[in-house]
């Protein structure tokens, strides 16, 4: 399961409604920073569902969710089109892209879990947004 993935997008859409305009919920997708966040999301989630001795470090991934759907609040989006973004399949394929690519560049080979192990570990070391909701088992 994609705990990390799960816990975020969970915890972004809490007691979020239904009924979204999708004209401004497409206006996340140009959002830098939540794009950002949920890119480092993504990664650290293929990293704790892939590299068996890496598990992700729930009350701060959760917090970091948290962040992000307050600076969607903050910024003037309403829980609707929140929850439109993070449910559009759409948009996690877009993002889970992205970690995909990331991970790649960094030696990261889907079918090898040491591979992620040793990414998940140096993200871990360099105390990366990444490593910070990562921890070793």
């Amino acid at each position: 399961m994609n705990t990390l993935k799960t816990l975020a997008f969970a915890t972004t859409v809490t007691g979020l409604s239904m009924g979204p305009s999708l004209a401004s919920a497409n206006g996340l997708r140009d959002h830098q920073q939540i794009n950002d966040g949920l890119l480092i999301i993504a990664i650290g989630d293929k990293i704790q569902d892939n590299c068996p001795s890496i598990e992700p470090r729930m009350f701060k991934a959760y917090s970091f969710a948290k962040t992000l759907e307050r600076l969607a609040k903050n910024d003037g989006y309403t829980d609707d089109e929140i929850r439109a973004f993070v449910k559009d399949k759409a948009e996690k394929a877009r993002v889970k892209g992205l970690a995909d690519t990331y991970l790649a560049q960094r030696g990261v080979q889907q079918d090898d879990p040491l591979s992620y192990c040793t990414a998940g570990l140096n993200e871990i070391e360099k105390n990366s947004q990444i490593g910070v909701l990562l921890k070793t088992k």
